[in-house]
């Protein structure tokens, strides 16, 4: 009974903070609530019995890439007038994309059905091996069975790495930047400049 209450508190936590995710117009709210996310879920995989990715979807997800989210967030200096400006322009085609991913989810679930086997256990949860830790059974699966999808997850990841790079160090008026080539090449007699003051003058 109390499994059942922690796992619809967590899903309704996790669903509802990725609605409010996609629908808020400040995108740090849409960080946090990322964040917020994120840990519900790891409550869920805990109750799965997999401890392991839940300590990494907190540790590396919400330590780390949720941390970068906020700071590249907070370093494009949205400009929100603009946004707003260019939403209708852009309406029609987020249209079409929302349609098609709304009939792949009706095809989807139209053709989906539980084993038979499945209906016979009651929906039992699944039986976790004794003497594999949860660490070698996620290994193994993983470097297995799902190798590819694996690394084509590990490929996303970099492409999303090499564009938050990408946007922060794109070119703006007014902002002033350190470029390292500069500084390495100045010398003493460019950087230091020698003032003989007269003794009660002062500067």
């Amino acid at each position: 009974m109390i499994e059942a209450l922690a796992f619809y508190m967590f899903a309704a936590i996790t669903v509802a903070s990725g609605v409010l995710v996609i629908s808020m117009r400040n995108p740090v709210h849409s960080v946090l609530f990322l964040i917020l996310a994120f840990f519900n879920s790891a409550g869920l995989f805990v109750l799965l019995g997999a401890e392991f990715l839940a300590m990494i979807l907190v540790v590396v997800y919400v330590g780390a890439v949720a941390v970068l989210f906020m700071f590249v967030v907070m370093m494009l200096d949205i400009n929100y007038v603009e946004m707003r400006q260019g939403f209708l322009q852009y309406l029609p085609i987020g249209g079409v994309i929302g349609l098609i991913l709304l009939v792949e989810l009706i095809v989807m679930l139209g053709g989906w059905h539980l084993e038979p086997e499945l209906i016979a256990t009651g929906a039992a949860p699944m039986p976790v091996p004794i003497s594999v830790t949860n660490t070698q059974a996620l290994g193994q699966l993983l470097y297995t069975h799902y190798v590819y999808l694996f690394q084509a997850a590990g490929m996303i990841l970099l492409v999303a790495m090499v564009g938050a790079i990408v946007l922060t160090h794109r070119k703006r008026t007014g902002v002033k930047k350190q470029v390292i080539r500069d500084q390495l090449a100045r010398t003493v007699e460019d950087s230091v400049e020698l003032v003989k003051v007269e003794t009660g003058k002062g500067i």
